[in-house]
């Protein structure tokens, strides 16, 4: 019988990564992988579109050990993940957020059992400017001012202007332009919570359908600003410092130490029979998910990697230890 491990609340959740001080410092208790027999077939991921890069990574990966596995690949948001496992077109539901309450109640009615997660990688979300703005950090307030209109974080008025956040000469004047996910994404959701303290987003947000396009959104407008997962990151925008708790102001990099303050898990959700035993196919893959080798894709996708103790607790829950 498995375990279904509850997540835990977002201001915790990276107290349970600690112990990685840097993004490419893969915990040297995960093993490599090795390939076993009898595993072939086909998997299908349908999800998170800031998961995209990653999922083929890791299913590149995957088939470097199984070349007769085929892997297809749909991400257009986190939302159209529990759909897709509950109608059984998927057999990976990769999300940038927790399932809801009511998404989790909807496969249980279904299958009678809850649908469960691989936590497969931490995800910093930028706060992205274009790379000649001078602007270096925010704190949250200001980024709730910015890209809200409710300034739950108690700010006393919008932030429109670069200068209203430090910028002075010919930067003081021009206005921000704000970039952002649409609401099937689950970085849309996580943002919302967390950067807006559960606010609503301002109607000026300009909304796009995936995380590159946020990216180039900001690359080609000089006041812009927009939010995506750290691995999408180009040359031509830069992730502002936040500040922390403690005042400090903190780069991407400090996710897995918990500083940097708008930092999630990326989860990877399963239909698994609490009753029987994980076929090899879907077995495997996340065995190597949670392997030097899976965690190395995660590097390489920009995002950073789960210590052993996460990997053994997931392990665990899909029947797996």
């Amino acid at each position: 019988m498995h375990t279904f491990h509850r997540l835990p609340a977002a201001a915790s959740v990276l107290a349970l990564a600690a112990g990685i001080a840097h993004a490419q410092e893969i915990d040297p208790n995960l093993p490599s992988y090795e390939a076993v027999s009898g595993v072939s077939g086909n998997l299908t991921s349908i999800g998170s579109d800031t998961l995209n890069n990653l999922m083929t990574l890791w299913s590149e990966g995957f088939r470097g050990f199984y070349p007769n596995v085929a892997v297809q690949i749909q991400g257009a948001g986190s939302g159209t993940a529990p759909p897709a496992l509950v109608e059984g077109t998927a057999q990976f539901g990769p999300m940038s957020r927790p399932m809801r309450g009511s998404e989790i109640e909807e496969f249980e009615a279904r299958y009678g059992y809850e649908p469960i997660p691989m936590r497969g990688a931490i995800d910093a979300i930028g706060v992205f400017v274009h790379r000649d703005n001078p602007v270096t950090c925010l704190s949250l307030q200001e980024v709730d001012a910015i890209f809200s209109s409710t300034r739950a974080g108690g700010a006393d008025a919008a932030i429109t202007t670069w200068g209203q956040v430090g910028a002075t000469g010919e930067w003081a004047d021009r206005p921000v332009a704000m970039y952002g996910r649409n609401s099937a994404s689950g970085t849309f959701g996580y943002f919302r919570e967390v950067a807006l303290f559960g606010g609503d987003y301002s109607p000026e947000v300009r909304e796009q359908p995936g995380s590159s396009t946020v990216i180039q959104g900001v690359a080609a407008d000089l006041g812009g600003i927009g939010y995506s997962g750290v691995g999408y990151a180009t040359a031509d925008v830069r992730a502002l410092e936040i500040r922390g708790e403690d005042g400090e102001c903190y780069d991407t990099e400090a996710a897995p130490e918990g500083l940097y303050p708008i930092a999630r898990f990326l989860y990877v959700y399963m239909n698994v029979d609490p009753n029987a035993a994980l076929e090899p196919l879907r077995a495997e893959f996340v065995r190597y998910v949670y392997s030097q080798e899976g965690q190395n894709d995660v590097v390489r996708a920009g995002f950073f990697p789960v210590t052993a103790r996460i990997a053994d607790m997931d392990l665990e829950a899909f029947g797996l230890k």
